[in-house]
């Protein structure tokens, strides 16, 4: 059932190109063959200052014939989601449709975004966008804004493919299938989708215009708010998959020819865009796992994708999500926004890194085929800017979550009991003295890491045998238990780092000592004006 929504969806698109930082999100893909553990890995950081960052474990639901489903844009807007679907609550949503539920549904964890089911089907996103500018990019947003009847978001077409997919193809298959049926009604969209076999690509335009491609199993992948695709072969149906008009479209159009030589690059067609607000992210995390590739850091575009000079563990991407251009000309530390103790997070940097303060969430979805479905479904998870955050695991065959990830509101008062505010209390007091603060917050969290990674493989290979052994249950009480009381430590562990912080850096002292501001910061200040007199009497 779609419904006419043309004015409605112009709006919303008009206000996502003039508010770019609310949907800037950085994500990886890495092939099972490029990782240590021959696992799958897809990632994401859900960056903005809006989100709701509450986390639940949404249960199997029972479909079959005559079983309708809601069509929910905006879906994400606090509602309640801890007792769906017996009560549905879309906060702000808007129930504009319905379609049918044809099967029985996957159990799967539901944040802003749904981001892994219980057959280890993980995925993230990273919204793209093009500017109206010319011809060609005026046609887009006549298309893709303006005539668009499309009733699809991003967060309803991660909750259906959670709900459905048991592979990472089936997912692509099922995103698509509903892009053309009901219509891509918001901002293009970038998504990366591994099953522990597989990594697919992909990106979503407008309309019913979408296109995927499966990446190697030895390469690693970033998309940072622009698409990516810009090499399809249409002969290719084992790696490349798209809607049936993605080429008819572009010539109808005016878009594209054959005529003009040039080959037919999706992204570049439907959404293009070049900034370095994201080249620079994707040129970064390329060339720390390709360094000798020797990217230029001002080049408009990217290979889709690399072959890593090393396997990558979980911790080397964290470690990615970690990033704000150490070592480089283009280190936000270094800057004079960062003040006289080199903050990263400060929301003044001219330069967009990977890590930033406005992260909702880091997931990293860590899957390898090779264990049993109750086991394979794990996904670090932590809340706010990597550098200074911590992850812990959870699977989605869990049966609870600890209560810190269902409670708090950024827009309510700090709650000791919530997960993000504990990050962001850690968080926010770091950036009084980061230099400083982040040797503190490092010295108690990366051991605690190591030895965490360690567990959870010991953990896992338990699991695996109860599985093998025909005791599913036990094997699922275990990874439940175990992630709920290590996340319930870590957080209260955090917590007492925050109130050492805190008292560590009031009145942005050390220890009640003076932190002296060093020459090159007291140059800059010897030499600023004073704040006019007319700005200081308003």
């Amino acid at each position: 059932m779609r419904k006419k929504f043309s004015f409605l969806i112009a709006v919303v698109m008009i206000i996502a190109l003039l508010t770019q930082s609310a949907m800037a999100c950085t994500i990886f893909g890495v092939g099972k063959n490029a990782t240590v553990d021959g696992s799958t890995i897809v990632t994401h950081t859900d960056d903005t200052t809006s989100d709701d960052f509450r986390t639940w474990i949404i249960p199997r639901m029972e479909g079959g014939e005559g079983v309708m489903r809601d069509i929910v844009m905006n879906g994400h807007s606090y509602g309640d989601w801890s007792d769906y679907p017996n009560t549905k609550d879309y906060g702000s949503g808007m129930v504009i449709g319905e379609m049918p539920q044809p099967e029985d549904t996957n159990q799967y964890i539901h944040s802003n975004y749904s981001f892994i089911n219980e057959h280890g089907v993980a995925m993230g996103e990273s919204t793209a966008w093009f500017i109206p500018a010319d011809d060609h990019t005026m046609t887009l947003y006549e298309m893709f804004y303006m005539d668009n009847n499309g009733i699809i978001d991003c967060y309803h077409a991660q909750h259906i493919a959670m709900e459905r997919a048991t592979t990472a193809r089936e997912a692509v298959e099922i995103i698509g299938a509903m892009v053309e049926e009901y219509g891509w009604g918001t901002s293009a969209e970038v998504m990366n989708i591994c099953d522990g076999n597989e990594v697919w690509i992909l990106e979503v335009y407008g309309r019913d215009l979408w296109c995927a491609v499966r990446l190697p199993d030895d390469a690693f992948f970033v998309a940072a708010n622009r698409c990516r695709i810009n090499e399809f072969n249409f002969e290719d149906k084992e790696n490349y998959l798209c809607s049936p008009n993605l080429k008819s479209c572009a010539i109808e159009k005016g878009l594209w020819s054959e005529e003009s030589g040039e080959p037919f690059a999706p992204a570049k067609i439907y959404c293009p865009y070049s900034d370095p607000y994201c080249n620079r992210r994707e040129w970064r995390a390329l060339s720390l796992v390709a360094p000798s590739l020797n990217l230029d850091p001002n080049a408009d575009y990217y290979p889709l994708y690399v072959v890593p000079e090393k396997k990558l563990s979980v911790e080397d991407i964290r470690a990615l999500n970690s990033d704000y251009y150490q070592g480089t000309e283009y280190d936000v530390s270094l800057t004079p926004e960062a003040g006289p103790f080199g903050n990263p997070l400060s929301d003044k940097h001219h330069e967009r890194t990977i890590n930033l303060y406005r992260t909702t969430y880091l997931m990293i979805a860590n899957i390898n085929a090779s264990l049993p479905k109750e086991v394979r479904s794990l996904v670090w998870h932590g809340f706010g800017a990597a550098d200074s955050s911590f992850i812990v695991p959870l699977w989605a065959s869990m049966t609870r979550l600890p209560e810190l990830y269902s409670i708090g509101s950024r827009y309510e008062k700090f709650d000791r009991n919530s997960g993000w505010w504990i990050a962001s209390y850690v968080q926010q007091t770091a950036s009084q003295n980061y230099d400083s603060a982040i040797e503190t917050i490092h010295a108690a969290r990366d051991p605690k890491l190591a030895e965490q990674y360690e567990t959870v493989a010991s953990v896992q290979k338990a699991a695996a045998a109860l599985v093998e052994a025909g005791n599913s249950e036990a094997a699922v009480e275990l990874l439940t238990s175990y992630a709920c009381n290590n996340a319930e430590d870590w957080y209260e562990y955090w917590l007492e780092l925050g109130d050492e912080l805190y008292s560590t850096y009031m009145f942005d002292r050390v220890d009640m000592n003076e932190a002296k501001y060093p020459d090159w910061w007291t140059q800059i200040l010897d030499n600023a004006p004073d704040k006019p007199v007319a700005e200081a009497a308003q």
